[in-house]
């Protein structure tokens, strides 16, 4: 393996494939040894990967887990294209080129412990992530809503967590963070047992009108998925008046801020401005990016 080439807080390295495993829906979860780029990942960053050695453009794929130590990073991602079908037959033991992390990641603001978070089809990897750091705090109350309208990448089981203000007979939960003791639920439109028929903000808004106004001024709301389900978040969040980030999903050509070919429009103090999505966001405030 190569040595790692720094440019910044990324990393480029050439990262052999560990495990890729087909999961239902056209998804996969991939598994690759990528030392640097795991030292640094934060939740909500992404990852620039090269697909194929064929296909010159790389393309962005958000970072699911990382473990420092052992230096391994996953993803989990559908096939949606060219460039996913290319990397969906990625072997174990090859290597393939990784760039990253990249973009500004979630920040939790400890005054509000108790932190909402959205995840809707592709944007479910980054949610895990987050949960999965905010579990080491003290006085975290995370609890994750998790959504698809294609199978779940994982095996729903019935949760042993007691969720209050869950409707009765929402159970369905994710087994990763099951083991790690994190409240989750699953939402669709599917019928999938034990999942709330209905929108992921449905069952956000059920949720928390449970809440009390003491406790509703402790929730932050942290959200990545399609952008119809992001603006219906953030206009959410508006009604409880609460603080909510988005994780933008755009197409990106170089995803390191030189080409400008992933800019959105967002309100700031000034007016409107662009920025670019791949290194002043993916993570931007909801109420900037969906103004009302």
């Amino acid at each position: 393996m190569s040595e790692p080439t720094r440019r910044g807080s990324i990393a480029l390295e050439d990262a052999p494939v560990l495990s890729h495993q087909s999961l239902a829906g056209e998804q996969y979860l991939l598994r690759v040894q990528a030392p640097e780029c795991a030292a640094l990942a934060r939740p909500g960053q992404f990852a620039h990967l090269g697909c194929d050695p064929l296909l010159a453009m790389r393309r962005p794929i958000s970072i699911l887990n990382v473990d420092p130590l052992q230096g391994w990073v996953d993803f989990l991602y559908k096939v949606v294209g060219r460039g996913t079908a290319l990397l969906a037959q990625r072997r174990t033991g090859e290597s393939l080129s990784l760039l990253g992390p990249i973009g500004q990641p979630f920040t939790a603001d400890p005054a509000r412990p108790r932190r909402l978070l959205l995840g809707g089809g592709v944007g479910m990897p980054p949610m895990i992530f987050l949960a999965s750091q905010l579990r080491q705090e003290r006085h975290d109350q995370t609890l994750v809503l998790l959504a698809s309208e294609v199978p779940f990448p994982f095996r729903q089981q019935p949760s042993q967590i007691m969720v209050p203000g869950i409707p009765e007979g929402v159970i369905a939960t994710m087994p990763l963070l099951e083991d790690l003791g994190i409240p989750a639920r699953l939402a669709s439109l599917q019928g999938y047992p034990g999942c709330f028929e209905g929108y992921i903000t449905g069952l956000a808004g059920h949720w928390l009108e449970t809440l009390d106004s003491g406790q509703r001024q402790e929730v932050e709301i942290f959200a990545c998925g399609p952008r119809p389900m992001l603006a219906a978040v953030a206009a959410l969040a508006r009604q409880y008046d609460l603080p909510c980030q988005v994780s933008l999903e755009e197409f990106m050509a170089c995803a390191v801020g030189g080409c400008a070919g992933c800019v959105v429009e967002v309100q700031t103090p000034q007016g409107p401005a662009m920025r670019r999505v791949c290194v002043d966001g993916p993570v931007f405030d909801a109420h900037a990016v969906f103004s009302a």
